[in-house]
């Protein structure tokens, strides 16, 4: 089973935003699972009052596998370092955001700016992240913000056999 990877305030389907006539159909299931009540809430909270938040699509991302149960988020921050940038992980929401951004500077270390064609704006980008899912690190290199995770799959969700008696 593959970990619930979803946009925190976003939710597309086939024919484009989420309805409450669509979350009618994850409330009709409750009934019929056990343990999910999490997820279920999940949905509501995203469609909050029966329509969708939506957010910007700035900065672009990318969510890769890059092995069976390793993840990387991948965030473009060109003009971005270290210092402007956090990243936080709480209660299954992982966030990247900018730190207070200096725009009234217009010099720097190799001199004054005459235009300013890379976007330095405030931003806030959250991932919701499944239970088993464990977020390893960080890294920006090359205007590239690459976050790490891995699937942790405890042992009581690991296939078994079952003896019969």
């Amino acid at each position: 089973m593959s970990p619930y990877w979803g946009i925190q305030k976003t939710c597309l389907t086939k024919g484009g935003n989420m309805t409450s006539k669509d979350l009618s159909i994850f409330n009709s299931l409750r009934p019929f699972s056990i343990g999910f009540d999490d997820m279920f809430d999940q949905f509501e909270n995203m469609l909050g009052n029966g329509a969708l938040t939506m957010q910007s699509n700035y900065p672009p991302y990318n969510i890769r596998k890059t092995g069976r149960d390793n993840y990387a988020i991948e965030v473009a921050l060109a003009g971005f370092n270290k210092k402007d940038v956090e990243v936080e992980f709480e209660d299954n929401l992982l966030t990247v955001r900018t730190k207070n951004v200096d725009k009234s500077e217009n010099k720097n270390a190799d001199g004054e700016i005459i235009h300013k064609g890379i976007s330095q704006r405030q931003f806030a980008r959250s991932f919701t992240i499944a239970d088993d899912v464990k977020v390893n690190g960080a890294e920006l290199k090359d205007g590239l913000l690459t976050i790490s995770c891995e699937r942790v799959v405890p042992e009581h969700k690991k296939k078994k056999l079952i003896e019969i008696k």
